[in-house]
């Protein structure tokens, strides 16, 4: 079989794995984003019950396999009462790990703010919160766009392993094509490819236009 009579055969079952890809890629991003800012933000609170709850979520998130946390999230947690459809426990699971990894960025993104910047939205007479929104994240955004692209292409390919519980993104589609054909070189090599595409082509991209969008906004381009 040439490669072409294979994607005229299989292409379907391809694309509809890599629709699943995306989609999960994009939910656990907005869901590692969210968990990150709150988290990175509840690290530098003054309050120590805040700063020990994100410490803790960070330790293990982050010290545990994503693996063993995805397998914990869809067949652990039903005994606890807590059911979750496999393709949310895939993209909650990539999710929550990726945005312990998160919180260290916007933790350390803030703190990289000039210390001036501090201090005269201070002296602006700027209550906390408006000198944190109006101030110091736009500028600790700036800094934490490249460390995020790195980030999110993790977590692109960290979908993969939502495989396992049976979601049918790009590589349960590419297992379960190989299986029956044997053709090794032709499935895994088209999805190295793809994986590599929606990297490069759309990631990439998209984190330096926002990077570009940043500097602009804050009269640094």
């Amino acid at each position: 079989m040439s490669y072409l009579e294979f994607l005229g055969q299989y292409g379907d079952r391809i694309l509809s794995g890599t629709l699943v890809t995306v989609l999960l890629t994009v939910l656990s991003s907005v869901l590692a984003i969210a968990i990150a800012l709150v988290t990175g933000l509840m690290r530098l609170s003054p309050n120590a019950v805040l700063r020990g709850i994100a410490t803790v979520y960070i330790e293990i998130f982050r010290g545990t396999s994503l693996l063993v946390q995805l397998y914990w999230i869809f067949y652990v947690l039903p005994l606890f009462g807590v059911t979750l459809e496999k393709f949310t426990a895939g993209f909650v699971a990539v999710g929550m790990n990726l945005g312990a990894y998160g919180a260290e960025l916007v933790r350390g993104a803030i703190l990289s703010v000039p210390r001036g910047q501090w201090e005269a939205a201070l002296a602006l007479n700027m209550t906390p919160a408006r000198r944190m929104i109006r101030v110091i994240l736009p500028q600790a955004v700036l800094i934490m766009l490249p460390g995020w692209g790195n980030l999110l292409i993790e977590l692109l390919k960290g979908t993969a392993l939502v495989a396992l519980i049976a979601v049918a993104d790009l590589m349960f589609q590419v297992k379960q094509i190989n299986g029956t054909t044997f053709l090794s070189a032709e499935t895994f090599g088209t999805a190295l490819i793809i994986y590599y595409v929606i990297a490069r082509f759309m990631i990439t991209p998209f984190m330096r236009w926002l990077e570009r969008a940043m500097q602009r906004k804050l009269g640094r381009a």
